[in-house]
């Protein structure tokens, strides 16, 4: 029988309540611990104003992962995460202890009931186009081309590296 084709997957990771640094932290911590991934590499982590959203600001960072889980897989061990930092989800765009999101998942394109990737709003958001960037300056998004090329679109979102 095969292994597993090992994939290198980019998660977004994002909180705005409780001890936001420390969440992200913690979240690293967890991604490097999870069973049939690595933690490859991470963004440092930026502070961003709420977007479509109200709150503090957020702590956002982008790690990246070597997994042989399959997308759903890695995503409910996303899932997990979030809800051992206490995660609710009482309306779209709530504030978050902790918020992780499968941005890319290698090349691949996903449409599925639970599962999008590349993430929808990728190429909208500074708060994931800098730290992704940072970690990964010539990254192509399946579908939609060189990354960099839309930052021009998010430079008047407020971010700042801590």
């Amino acid at each position: 029988m095969d292994a597993p084709a090992l994939v290198t997957a980019y998660i977004g990771i994002g909180a705005n309540l409780g001890d936001a640094r420390a969440n992200v932290h913690d979240a690293l911590a967890r991604l490097a611990r999870l069973p049939g991934a690595s933690l490859v590499d991470a963004s440092a982590s930026y502070r961003t104003a709420p977007i479509d959203s109200s709150g503090d600001d957020y702590i956002n960072a982008v790690a990246r992962i070597s997994t042989t889980l399959p997308a759903e897989e890695l995503l409910q061990a996303l899932h997990a995460i979030e809800a051992a930092h206490g995660r609710e989800r009482p309306y779209r765009n709530a504030p978050r202890t902790l918020d992780l999101d499968l941005l890319l998942y290698g090349e691949e394109r996903i449409a599925s009931a639970t599962l999008t990737v590349p993430h929808p709003r990728i190429t909208e958001r500074a708060f994931v186009l800098v730290p992704l960037l940072a970690l990964a300056p010539a990254i192509v998004v399946p579908g939609l081309g060189p990354a960099q090329d839309y930052l021009p679109g998010v430079a008047d979102q407020a971010i700042s590296k801590l």
